[in-house]
């Protein structure tokens, strides 16, 4: 018999710091690949690639940053359903995305 995880607003703390704990190694492996493709990048330029390869991987990695963010900021999503004051903990991550989006 399995048992369901609360709802995000019923989430014990303990549930939201697991979550958040397994959210950050996520964010990190997604940031670590990135790196590699940065990386790579550097390489294909100093070889001579065609500029249309280059420009495809840029706008691969880019992509992939775009994606690693807001999986980020899922994480304020999280803590603004759990939090005590949700109603400015909605508008925080709100302003974080026009600013930042």
């Amino acid at each position: 018999m399995t048992t369901a995880k609360p709802a995000p607003s019923q989430a014990t703390p303990r549930v939201v710091n697991a979550y958040r704990s397994e959210h950050q190694r996520d964010i990190v492996n997604r940031l670590r690949r990135i790196e590699g493709q940065v990386r790579a990048l550097v390489e294909m330029v100093e070889s001579g690639r065609p500029c249309e390869d280059v420009a495809q991987q840029m706008s691969a990695a880019r992509k992939a940053m775009d994606k690693a963010f807001y999986r980020m900021m899922a994480c304020t999503v999280l803590e603004a359903v759990s939090g005590s004051d949700a109603e400015a903990d909605v508008e925080r991550s709100t302003r974080i995305l026009e600013k930042y989006a």
